[in-house]
C-alpha cells in the first residue's frame, strides 16, 4: 500500500519542482524589453500556476487518504510475522515479510514433534557448522544439564538409588528382602551432565574435524576422613564420552569416516528409551546399551535428497570385555583388577561390531525428526587366564596338571549378540522399539546379569578348583578342572548364557496434538509410555549339568513419564514406574517373611532438569 501512494506522489512532486524553476529561466532567457514578450511571460506563469495549485491539492489529498491507511493498520491487532520462504496463506493472519523485524525474533511457528533419545547422528558434519567459542583456532561448544529428582521405592533392599536388578547383595540372602519390604527414598542430583563439542579447522574443505568429551557424577562415592560421615553426596566425576571423528566428503551424497575414542557401542545403543531415570535406564529391563573405548569406520551415502534417505554402514574394533563382578567374591577389589576386568583383554583379540542404519523421512511436517531402521550385531570372546592364581589370592600355585589341562584346552566362552530396532517419529506420536538375543550379555546389561556357566565334570571324575589344594572342600572359586581315577587332568567347558528380550517407547507431543500456542509456556508438554523384557533361555538356568548361573529368569518392567517444559532451558519431569523380577520356576524370593516367586519394585521419580 505505501508503494502504491509514493510512486503516485513521485511524478507529482517533479513536476511542482520544475514549476518552481520555470519562471527564473523565462526571466533570463527573455529580457522585459517589449510589452509583447512580458505579457506572454505573464499570462504562462499564470497557467503553470493554476496547474501548480491542482497538483498541491492532490497531494494533499493523497497525504490524507495514507494517514487514514496508517490509522487503520494501526488498530487491526498485530500479526504473526514468518519468514517470507512459508507461505503467509498457510497460517491464518500471518503476513509474510522479506527482512526479519527489529528486537526479538519470532518464537517458532510450529510445536516440533518428539525427536527420538537417539545417540547416532546419521547427518555427517560441515566444515564450519559448530557455532560456539573460539578457542584459539578451535571452535567449542559446551551443553550439559542440571538434574535434581526425588525419587521412592516401595522395595529396595539393596539401597540404590536407581532400580536394580532383583538380587539382593546387601542382605543375608540374595534372594530374601529380609522382615520389610525395605522402601527408600533418596533425592539425588548426581545425574548431572556436562560436555562440550568441538571442531578443528583444516585446509581442505573436504575435511571436517570434529570431537566430544562429556562426563556426569553417576560413579562411585568418596571415602576419606572429612567424608566419613557424607560420602552417600559426594560423588566423583565420570567419563562417559571422549572420542574425535575425522569425516571426508567425497562427494555431495558420500561422506567417509573414521572415529576414534569412547563413545556409544554400535551394538545395543542405537536406541533407548526416554524415561527420566538414567542412572540405569533400562539395565537388565530390556534396554541393552553401553559406552566402550573403540575404534570405527564408516560411510554415510545420501540416496535421495528430497525424502532425507541415507543409508550408514559401520565397523568397528571394541575393548573386549566380559563384565565379570569378581570383587564380590573373596578375592574383593584385587580379583576384580586383576581377573574379572582382563577376562576379555586375555583372549588376546578385540571384540568385533556392526551396525547398518537406514534413514528416510516417514512424516514430512515441520519438525518432525527423519526415521531410523537398525540392524546391528557383535562378536567376542572372553578367556579366563589363572595366571594370578600364583600370587596371594590363593592359596596354592598351579599344578603342573592344571597347567597342562589349560594348554591343551583354555577356558573360555564366547559372546555374542544381534538387535534389530526402528524409530518412526510422526506429528502425532513417536514409537521406538528394539528386540535383540545373544549370549553373555552382562557387559550390555543383558541376560539377567548372567554371564556364562560352568559344566559339571562328567561320571567317574572329580572336580577341582584351579589354583587351591586338589580336593579341599572349602576351595572356593569357579569348579573347571576335571580329574578322571587315573589322574587325567581337563578343564570342564564353559558356554555363554543366552537371553533375548527388549522394549517399546512411544511418546506424544501433547502441546502439538492440543494445538498449544508455540510460544507459550504450555508448548512442551510430554508424555511417554514404556514397557521393557529382558528373559534369559529357560533351559540355560534350570541345567542341572552346569555351575555358575544365577536364577535370575525374567526381568520385566513398565513406565509413564510425563514432562512439562517450561522453556528450552528448564523443564520438570515426573515418571512412575514398575521393575519386578521373576525367578526361576521352583525357586522364590522371600519377601516380608513371604514366599513368592517375583519381586517388585513400584518407584515414583519427580524433579527439575536446568539444561546449557
Amino acid at each position: 500500500m505505501k508503494r502504491s501512494y509514493r510512486s503516485r506522489l513521485r511524478p507529482l512532486l517533479a513536476v511542482a519542482c520544475i514549476a518552481c524553476c520555470c519562471p527564473a529561466l523565462l526571466i533570463a532567457q527573455n529580457p522585459a524589453t517589449n510589452a509583447d514578450s512580458n505579457q506572454a511571460v505573464t499570462q504562462q506563469l499564470q497557467k503553470m500556476q493554476e496547474q501548480l495549485d491542482q497538483q498541491q491539492q492532490q497531494i494533499h489529498q493523497l497525504q490524507g487518504q495514507l494517514l487514514d491507511a496508517r490509522q487503520e493498520l494501526k488498530s487491526v491487532s498485530q500479526p504473526t510475522l514468518v519468514p517470507a520462504s512459508y507461505p503467509a496463506a498457510s497460517m491464518p493472519g500471518a503476513v509474510a515479510v522479506s527482512s526479519p523485524p527489529q528486537g526479538p525474533p519470532p518464537g517458532p511457528t510450529v510445536i516440533p514433534a518428539i525427536a527420538p533419545l537417539r545417540v547416532l547422528p546419521v547427518d555427517a558434519p560441515k566444515t564450519g557448522g559448530l557455532v560456539g567459542l573460539k578457542v584459539g583456532p578451535v571452535t567449542l561448544r559446551p551443553y550439559g544439564f542440571i538434574k535434581a529428582t526425588a525419587v521412592h521405592d516401595t522395595s529396595n533392599p539393596n539401597g540404590d538409588d536407581f532400580p536394580f536388578v532383583g538380587l539382593f547383595l546387601g542382605t543375608t540372602s540374595a534372594i530374601s528382602t529380609g522382615a520389610t519390604q525395605d522402601s527408600t527414598f533418596f533425592v539425588k542430583a548426581r545425574a548431572t551432565r556436562f560436555g562440550a563439542n568441538f571442531e578443528w579447522p583444516d585446509v581442505s574443505k573436504k575435511l571436517t574435524l570434529t570431537g566430544r568429551i562429556e562426563g556426569d557424577f553417576e560413579g562411585n562415592f568418596n571415602e576419606s576422613d572429612n567424608r566419613d560421615v557424607s560420602s552417600i553426596r559426594s560423588n566423583n566425576p565420570n567419563l562417559r564420552l571422549a572420542f574425535v571423528r575425522l569425516d571426508y566428503h567425497a562427494s555431495e551424497n558420500t561422506d567417509i569416516f573414521f572415529k576414534g575414542g569412547q563413545d556409544w557401542t554400535l551394538f545395543g545403543s542405537s536406541l533407548l528409551p526416554n524415561l527420566l531415570e538414567t542412572t540405569f535406564l533400562g539395565a537388565y529391563y530390556g534396554d541393552v546399551y553401553t559406552r566402550s573405548p573403540q575404534m570405527t569406520v564408516g560411510w554415510v551415502q545420501t540416496l535421495s535428497q528430497t525424502r532425507n534417505v541415507k543409508f550408514m554402514p559401520e565397523f568397528g574394533i571394541m575393548m573386549p570385555s566380559s563384565g565379570q563382578i569378581e570383587k564380590l567374591g573373596a578375592l574383593g577389589l584385587a580379583g576384580q583388577l586383576g581377573q574379572g576386568e582382563v577376562q576379555g583383554a586375555d583372549s588376546g583379540r578385540p571384540e568385533v561390531e556392526g551396525r547398518l542404519v537406514l534413514q528416510f523421512q516417514l512424516d514430512n511436517a515441520k519438525g518432525v525428526a527423519p526415521a531410523q531402521i537398525i540392524v546391528s550385531g557383535f562378536e567376542g570372546r572372553r578367556r579366563y587366564n589363572p595366571v594370578s592364581a600364583t600370587s596371594s589370592n590363593y592359596n596354592t600355585p598351579l599344578t603342573a596338571a592344571d597347567v597342562a589341562a589349560i594348554q591343551a584346552n583354555p577356558l573360555s566362552s564366547s559372546q555374542y549378540g544381534g538387535q534389530v530396532g526402528v524409530q518412526l517419529p510422526t506429528r502425532w506420536a513417536t514409537f521406538t522399539a528394539s528386540a535383540y538375543r545373544g549370549g553373555d550379555l552382562r557387559f550390555y546389561f543383558g541376560g539377567q546379569v548372567n554371564a556364562f556357566a560352568t559344566q559339571i565334570c562328567p561320571a567317574g571324575t572329580s572336580t577341582v578348583t584351579l589354583g587351591t589344594a586338589d580336593g579341599n572342600p572349602a576351595a572356593t572359586g569357579p569348579a573347571n578342572v576335571c580329574v578322571s581315577e587315573s589322574g587325567a587332568v581337563t578343564t570342564a567347558p564353559e558356554r555363554a548364557i543366552r537371553s533375548f528380550g527388549g522394549f517399546a517407547n512411544v511418546g506424544f507431543p501433547l502441546s502439538r496434538i492440543f494445538n498449544a500456542n508455540p510460544e507459550g509456556h504450555n508448548a512442551g508438554w510430554q508424555l511417554y509410555f514404556t514397557v521393557g523384557k529382558d528373559q534369559v533361555v529357560h533351559r540355560d538356568i534350570i541345567n542341572t549339568n552346569q555351575s555358575g548361573q544365577l536364577p535370575l529368569l525374567m526381568g520385566k518392567m513398565a513406565s509413564a513419564t510425563l514432562y512439562y517444559k517450561v522453556n528450552q532451558w528448564a523443564s520438570f519431569g515426573f515418571e512412575q514406574s514398575i521393575y519386578a523380577t521373576r525367578l526361576e520356576p521352583g525357586v522364590d524370593y522371600t519377601i516380608a517373611g513371604r514366599a513368592s516367586n517375583q519381586w517388585q519394585d513400584h518407584r515414583t521419580e519427580f524433579g527439575p532438569i536446568f539444561s546449557f
